[in-house]
């Protein structure tokens, strides 16, 4: 076996798969992702596309991050998600590109779902989720500003039960990582 090919042979995959799950662990124990992990990786992804790119490689890890915030900013904007797991999302972007990001978001919901999903059944308490989110919903579509649906959000939050997302994320990219042969 050839150790070096295994080890270095799409290496930038792997230090962002080892970045996410450096990021989940964390998520975890302290539900949240720290700037000193999601900063770093942002701009040292803008600083990889750019040296195996040139100016077309700043761009495409331009508009990875981009896509990357995008994916999760309306639930920061209305204080369903943390801004570390936005952040994270951006520099999986400014590694990997926008269709990467944007595959790896899509893997990362379904897994962030079933999560929740046996999460709540976990602690059988399907019935209380089960109003909490038909009165986010309701709220949803009454209140219109988002800073507003941050607040009621922050009242809430004591009394919610939390699902690291750090963790789906991790999981469904490295997921789509290992399902598109990108490993």
């Amino acid at each position: 076996m050839d150790w070096s090919s295994l080890l270095f042979d799409h290496w930038h995959v792997k230090l962002v798969s080892a970045v996410l799950i450096l990021a989940a662990w964390i998520d975890g124990k302290e539900l949240r992702v720290p700037n000193w992990i999601t900063f770093p990786m942002v701009l040292s992804g803008l600083v990889y596309s750019t040296s195996v790119g040139g100016l077309s490689g700043l761009n495409s890890g331009l508009l990875g991050m981009c896509v990357g915030l995008l994916t999760l900013m309306p639930l920061y904007a209305v204080g369903g998600m943390g801004a570390g797991d936005v952040k994270l999302m951006a520099g999986i972007g400014a590694w990997l590109g926008w269709e990467v990001t944007l595959a790896a978001f899509a893997v990362s919901t379904v897994v962030g779902a079933i999560m929740a999903v046996i999460m709540v059944l976990w602690r059988k308490s399907s019935r209380h989720h089960y109003e909490n989110f038909l009165m986010i919903l309701s709220e949803w579509m009454v209140v219109r500003k988002p800073s507003e649906l941050a607040r009621i959000a922050a009242e809430r939050k004591p009394r919610m039960l939390l699902l690291p997302y750090g963790i789906p994320i991790c999981i469904g990219s490295i997921g789509y990582f290992m399902y598109a042969g990108m490993m």
